[in-house]
């Protein structure tokens, strides 16, 4: 069908059970698209230079005018007579006005980077976190003006401060993995970081666990913090009743003054991760079968796994649940949302116990290794752990009991 696109031809096209064109007769290649469902569009149809046949689009009918749509096709039909494939620089101006919007490290990631680890990753908050406290630094350069050096210069710097190897190399490939998703999206065309390579570690390193005089004075330092905020919070509501105020919540009859202790211990008991125990909810824990669960939905290794309760897991869980079971989390955050922070009461608490170089995870290892010592084979703890690969659970090896010295005994003969 083939008519002038005025204003008059345009309002008078209707749809009909299947999409057609209605060409223009005087601009070659311009023409309305009608669908079935009543929607219109101006297109202008032509070849690129290797006779391949496409579809410009205008605009759609009721936002633009049939004039100003001629108009437009006109000059794209022009820029089609000049050799220019009009579609590819559409697309080319896209990606350039998307580099230019997105191309800078705080948009990017903000805009970009953030949301799709937020869906996909579930240490996104780590990730986060990390990303702003070690490189804010560069949030306001180009991508493409991160190179090698800066990074070396921060590594470098950052080894002075007397971090590990082990910890910078991992704030490094986060920032690598984020620039990686960079360049699949089309906002940087290379990598800036391809030739910065991760440090030399020792792999036969020592695991940091507590010794037994250690785990006594963390205890220690436990018992005391809760007592002293129980004691704090009573002396706040005499205070408070005293003057007709509202009273706080009465943490006396409560075992545990906050989450810090039974976290602590549950962690000491079953080596989970810290982001598996601020994940837990009471429907992750039957103390029925003395059973923990840990989803595969909020496990690293995305494998579910089932961890047995000793004794003081178990009785911890039922102290402190006595007086939170009406959460739906083990340990909630303010209004009941998932807690995601321990770092100030952790450093306050490992002060307080006079341990040196002792971070949260280190109950991780302080659990494996007393397993270990124990004489407990290296895949089972690597199957309470979580371990995906028997590789990483092979750094807790040298403390079986006497398995290198049996093993050279066997040349006596």
């Amino acid at each position: 069908m083939k008519t002038k696109l005025t204003n008059r031809s345009v309002s008078a096209l209707r749809p009909h059970t299947a999409t057609y064109d209605v060409r223009d007769t005087e601009i070659k290649g311009f023409l309305v698209r009608v669908r079935p469902s009543g929607s219109m569009t101006y297109l202008l149809q032509y070849r690129n230079k290797d006779g391949v046949q496409k579809h410009f689009k205008i605009g759609l009918v009721g936002n633009i005018k049939p004039a100003p749509a001629r108009d437009m096709a006109e000059i794209e039909a022009g820029r089609v007579a000049q050799g220019i494939d009009i579609q590819e620089a559409r697309k080319e101006h896209r990606i350039t006005a998307q580099r230019a919007r997105h191309g800078n490290f705080e948009g990017f990631f903000d805009n970009e980077y953030l949301p799709w680890i937020k869906e996909h990753r579930k240490s996104w908050r780590d990730t986060e976190t990390r990303m702003r406290t070690n490189f804010g630094f560069l949030f306001d350069r180009h991508l493409t003006e991160i190179n090698a050096w800066t990074i070396d210069k921060w590594r470098s710097e950052r080894i002075k401060k007397g971090a590990s190897k082990e910890t910078i190399n991992r704030h490094i490939a986060a920032l690598k993995a984020m620039l990686s998703k960079a360049i699949e999206w089309e906002i940087i065309e290379h990598h800036p970081l391809a030739k910065v390579k991760p440090l030399k570690t020792d792999k036969g390193a020592k695991v940091r666990y507590l010794t037994e005089a250690e785990e006594t004075k963390l205890r220690k330092a436990l018992q005391k913090r809760d007592m002293k905020i129980k004691s704090g919070r009573d002396s706040a509501n005499r205070w408070r009743q005293e003057r007709g105020y509202e009273l706080l919540r009465d943490l006396k009859g409560a075992h545990y003054a906050d989450h810090l202790s039974p976290i602590v211990l549950l962690t000491l008991n079953t080596g989970l991760r810290r982001g598996e125990v601020f994940n837990l909810s009471w429907d992750d824990i039957n103390l029925r079968s003395k059973t923990l669960t840990v989803e595969g939905e909020t496990a690293k290794s995305g494998n579910t796994r089932h961890i047995p309760l000793n004794d003081e897991a178990i009785e911890l869980l039922k102290n402190w649940k006595a007086k939170n079971k009406k959460q739906e989390r083990v340990f909630p955050g303010k209004n009941g949302a998932r807690l995601d922070n321990i770092t100030s009461s952790w450093s306050t608490l490992v002060k307080d116990a006079k341990i040196n170089n002792f971070r949260f995870h280190d109950l991780r290892h302080s659990f494996a290794s007393k397993l270990v010592m124990k004489g407990v084979p290296l895949n089972t703890v690597r199957e309470l752990l979580g371990h995906a690969d028997l590789k990483t659970t092979l750094r807790y090896a040298h403390l079986a009991p006497d398995h290198k010295a049996d093993a050279v005994a066997l040349l006596n003969s």
